[in-house]
């Protein structure tokens, strides 16, 4: 398939471009080359590979990118959380505008399927199970409880602390800072332009993405990668609130083989899909195995805390197994191993 990848350069991007050729696609990518992302590195393609730098806020480079392509794998995006109101217009020029941008000229080239990476941070606090009122949505954290160390989020009804849940692609979005208000509005822009032009979305919903060519020390930088770096420099990793926060890390090669499926398989309406493991652990359980591999000191629980965060947000990735035919292939323990052996 003729494909076009933007944010091909980037960490997710360059795995999921690894495994286009791999199955003998097509490809083409664009991508900015944003400095506050890839530092001042300089970027090849690899062999064979048409490459537009460009950003896709730019109509004429979009259309460039776009020509003779049928189909778009759309991960290009401002990543992190938004740490401050300032962040609100570069998430939503980068992220929202930017869609806007790529979906108008795959209109104009009549292009009608498109993969769009998306995240499980659209879910909020996610699911949590009351043992009185049964599966809820979250109460907010506030900063008073978060103070006292109170970090289970309430139950919305009593206020009592909540058990975590599986959520599944119906569930509420519920978007907690601008990363992931822009995440839910691409979706929306996408499954706008779906409506009008006949195409094909399926918007990934990544879960904690970890592995090869992870991000180091920048404010965007996953936890892996911030636990990675302290141990680097023989530091304790510092575990936010008291590290039983719930995640499900899944490694960056299964990601990028759960996005291609997609782009081959999906062709009609729009689905969206979580993509993880399907095994969660505990923030703290990640960094005592990254200090294990790496021979480091042990993690330190500071009970710090960003009202930013979620506590809990694991998600059932069982339709992706069921309609793609995807499953996750590398275990929890040797993805810490390589990712402690690359740091």
């Amino acid at each position: 398939m003729r494909t076009l990848l933007t944010g091909g350069a980037g960490f997710i991007g360059q795995h999921v471009l690894r495994e286009l050729l791999a199955r003998g696609h097509d490809v083409c990518v664009l991508d900015s080359l944003r400095e506050d992302v890839h530092g001042r590195r300089p970027w090849t393609p690899p062999p064979g590979v048409a490459f537009v730098h460009g950003d896709v806020r730019d109509a004429a480079a979009v259309d460039r990118a776009l020509h003779g392509r049928e189909s778009v794998l759309h991960l290009a995006a401002k990543v992190g959380l938004g740490v401050d109101v300032g962040d609100l217009p570069d998430y939503a020029s980068s992220n929202d505008v930017g869609t806007a941008v790529l979906l108008a000229g795959m209109a104009r080239a009549r292009i009608a399927r498109l993969v769009l990476a998306s995240s499980m941070v659209v879910y909020g606090e996610g699911l949590g199970v009351c043992p009185v009122h049964g599966p809820v949505a979250p109460a907010p954290r506030c900063q008073k409880a978060l103070a006292a160390g109170q970090f289970e989020p309430p139950c919305p009804v009593c206020g009592t602390p909540l058990a975590t849940g599986l959520v599944s692609e119906s569930a509420a979005l519920d978007p907690r800072n601008a990363y992931a208000s822009s995440k839910v509005a691409q979706e929306f822009y996408a499954a706008n332009w779906a409506r009008t032009t006949g195409g094909s979305v399926a918007a990934m919903r990544y879960h904690n993405v970890y592995g090869p060519g992870m991000p180091r020390n920048t404010p965007y930088a996953g936890v892996a990668a911030i636990f990675t770096s302290a141990l680097r420099q023989g530091k304790p990793p510092q575990v936010f609130e008291d590290g039983g926060q719930r995640r499900d890390f899944v490694h960056v090669r299964d990601v990028a083989a759960a996005t291609v499926a997609a782009c081959e398989k999906h062709d009609a309406g729009v689905r969206a899909f979580n993509v993880g493991s399907g095994t969660p652990r505990t923030v703290g359980e990640m960094a005592a195995a990254l200090a294990t591999a790496m021979r480091g000191p042990a993690p330190q629980l500071t009970g710090h805390y960003r009202l930013g965060d979620v506590r809990h947000i694991t998600a059932d990735s069982s339709r992706l197994r069921a309609e793609l035919h995807w499953r996750p292939r590398v275990e929890f323990a040797a993805g810490m191993q390589e990712l402690a052996a690359n740091a």
